[in-house]
């Protein structure tokens, strides 16, 4: 494997697969899979669980890792072209990335959304110039602008752990409210996901906070190749009948990309969208309430759900590691 950068590139039997190892590699572990590995970690926005669920990984399997930050670790890191350094950074990414590449047998690349124009941020582009400065190394994508797929495959197992049906099994989700236009990676990427597994899935939001065109046809053409189908609306009760599992995020307005003012005047009119024991009225009995963390208390859900039989979080989150483990020993294990 030279890439992990989207579950779209791979076959569902490679999926299938990778799920496989990781189950394999939780209750059979392997410590020294990866000995004398090493994994390059880049992080160009902040994290908790990608940070320590990656270090975690390539520890449980023998290897060690090391952590790039601009704010922990360097003096300032340009990362605009034809730009003259007689500022701050003392660094230019053109000569970070390959360096850090070099250090390892890998490098995982964690880098948000700029969320000023969507054109630019639905085609990748800074996410593909930073890998397009990697040599020959194997890279694994940590979160870019619009994926983000070791959250996505660690919430595939969580989806299979708790025996919800793939085909049949209905999958919500949900815009919540957040102080914060947030970027569209999670939900993008998430939507994808559920409709790939086959499920049928029902994207819940108030107007102005639809998901981009592209992102939507993607989706429904792998709920169609897989059995599943993919809708949207903003009614509530529609949504949640009888539904399996909310997936609850929240996102920026694509209506005002970019535009935070405009974003923050629309949002600040739903802030009743925080999920709450009422949304489950009409749901399946022993339906899920998922996020993939961090998540604001009392503001994008209740402490009753959160902390209640319904929420899986924790369980979601351990998977980050055990997805990832089978990640690196796919792309650092295999030929060893």
């Amino acid at each position: 494997m030279k890439a992990f950068n989207d579950l779209a590139d791979f076959s569902t039997e490679e999926i299938q697969g990778l799920l496989e190892l990781a189950n394999r590699l939780d209750e059979r572990p392997e410590p020294e899979a990866l000995k004398g590995k090493v994994l390059s970690l880049l992080f160009l926005s902040p994290s908790l669980r990608t940070l320590a669920s990656f270090q975690a990984a390539m520890t449980r399997l023998g290897g060690g890792s090391f952590v790039i930050s601009p704010d922990m670790s360097i003096h300032g890191l340009e990362t605009r072209p034809g730009i003259v350094m007689d500022g701050t950074a003392a660094e230019h990414i053109r000569e970070a990335v390959p360096v850090i590449a070099s250090y390892g047998d890998a490098i995982g690349i964690r880098a948000f959304a700029e969320r000023k124009n969507l054109e630019n941020d639905m085609a990748e582009n800074e996410f593909n110039a930073l890998t397009q400065l990697i040599p020959d190394t194997p890279y694994i994508n940590m979160e870019s602008a619009m994926g983000h797929p070791c959250q996505n495959l660690a919430d595939w197992k969580t989806l299979d752990d708790y025996s919800i049906p793939a085909n049949g099994g209905k999958f919500v989700l949900s815009w919540a409210y957040h102080p914060k236009a947030l970027p569209l990676a999670v939900p993008a990427s998430t939507l994808y996901t559920a409709a790939r597994r086959g499920m049928d899935v029902t994207v819940l939001r108030p107007e102005g906070f639809e998901l981009p065109d592209a992102v939507m046809q993607k989706a429904k053409e792998a709920a169609a190749s897989a059995g599943g189908a993919v809708v949207e609306t903003d009614d509530r009760a529609e949504a949640m009948e009888g539904a399996h599992v909310i997936y609850a995020k929240s996102w920026s307005s694509t209506r005002h990309y970019g535009d935070r003012l405009a974003d923050q005047k629309l949002r600040e009119g739903h802030l009743d969208w925080c999920v709450d024991e009422p949304w489950f009225a009409n749901a399946q009995d022993d339906c899920r309430f998922m996020h993939c963390l961090p998540v604001r208390r009392g503001v994008v859900v209740s402490e009753p759900v959160l902390d209640g039989p319904r929420s899986i979080v924790i369980h979601e989150a351990r998977n980050r590691m055990l997805a990832q483990m089978a990640v690196l020993h796919q792309m650092l294990g295999a030929t060893t």
